[in-house]
């Protein structure tokens, strides 16, 4: 007998590289089209970035605002001491989880 197999809706992408304007429309049209896929919780590992810009502050929240338009969630790990703070001054922990590396 075939079983269907249920798609994952969960997702981890690792930019491993500062995410700034340079890198930022290629990653923007990689994280949407996951959305597109049906992606509704991804997860974006931040170890290895240590700078991000407004254009990559841009993407993060353009990919906030896609998921949140399906249902779905952002979460930002490994994050470092110096990139919390920024988005903690930003709030954008309001808008999705924040979670600073261990």
């Amino acid at each position: 007998m075939a079983t269907a197999r249920k798609k994952s809706t969960k997702k981890t992408i690792k930019p491993g590289k500062d995410i700034i304007a340079s890198m930022a429309e290629d990653f923007k049209a990689k994280l949407l089209k996951l959305v597109e896929q049906g992606i509704k919780n991804l997860t974006i590992d931040f170890k290895g970035v240590n700078m991000v810009d407004s254009v990559g502050l841009g993407v993060l929240i353009a990919t906030h605002n896609s998921l949140d338009s399906v249902g779905g969630e952002l979460t930002i790990k490994n994050v470092s001491h110096d990139i919390y703070n920024l988005f903690m001054t930003m709030r954008l922990d309001q808008h999705f989880e924040v979670i600073k590396a261990g």
